[in-house]
């Protein structure tokens, strides 16, 4: 690929994913990832801080969730104002262009320790950024934790039904039946 050509850090993410299948994470070197995607190792580390981070999108999820958190109807509640962001999250970032690319990027996450721990540290702060951001709309903050850590379980259902390549639903309905799955269970438990 000519060093030209757009989207640099999608070229970085899809050579790294390619690498870790076929070598394993750990035989894969951020230089041997910027040659696959004809890039140098100066730029990727433009876009991403080490080779974990290539496969965890630089915080560009958790920005689209605070983006649909800030953009729900006002009158919404808590709970309702989360999956306004999820279902702004399935329409932006986990389109079905995406979905057998994500697929594959769990299976390798799964395969390794150290990325299912960067995994878990990530679940954290997409769930801290929700929090600020209900507390920014006024939610008390007791309320905006249970919706955030609510949101985060709903985020974690809908994505592993959606990343099945089998599965033809939109994450954002996903979510929704995610939600409501949720809740039903609130009432039990």
């Amino acid at each position: 690929m000519a060093r030209w050509q757009p989207d640099a850090p999608g070229r970085l993410a899809t050579a790294a994913l390619d690498l870790f299948e076929e070598r394993g994470y750990e035989n894969t070197t951020v230089i041997d990832i910027a040659e696959r995607a004809g890039l140098t190792k100066s730029t990727f580390f433009r876009h991403f801080p080490d080779k974990r981070e290539v496969l965890f999108g630089g915080g560009t999820v958790a920005g689209l969730l605070v983006e649909g958190i800030a953009a729900a109807p006002p009158a919404a509640g808590p709970l309702d104002t989360v999956a306004h962001a999820l279902d702004a999250l399935g329409r932006t970032f986990f389109t079905v262009d995406r979905r057998e690319f994500s697929s594959r990027r769990q299976a390798v996450l799964k395969a390794h320790t150290e990325l299912r721990e960067r995994e878990a540290l990530k679940r954290i702060d997409l769930t801290a950024s929700m929090i600020d951001a209900l507390n920014r709309r006024g939610v008390p903050s007791l309320t905006a934790r249970v919706a955030a850590e609510l949101g985060t379980l709903i985020w974690e259902i809908a994505y592993d039904q959606w990343i099945d390549t089998r599965n033809s639903e939109d994450f954002g309905q996903l979510a929704r039946q995610a939600l409501a799955e949720v809740r039903a269970a609130g009432g039990v438990c």
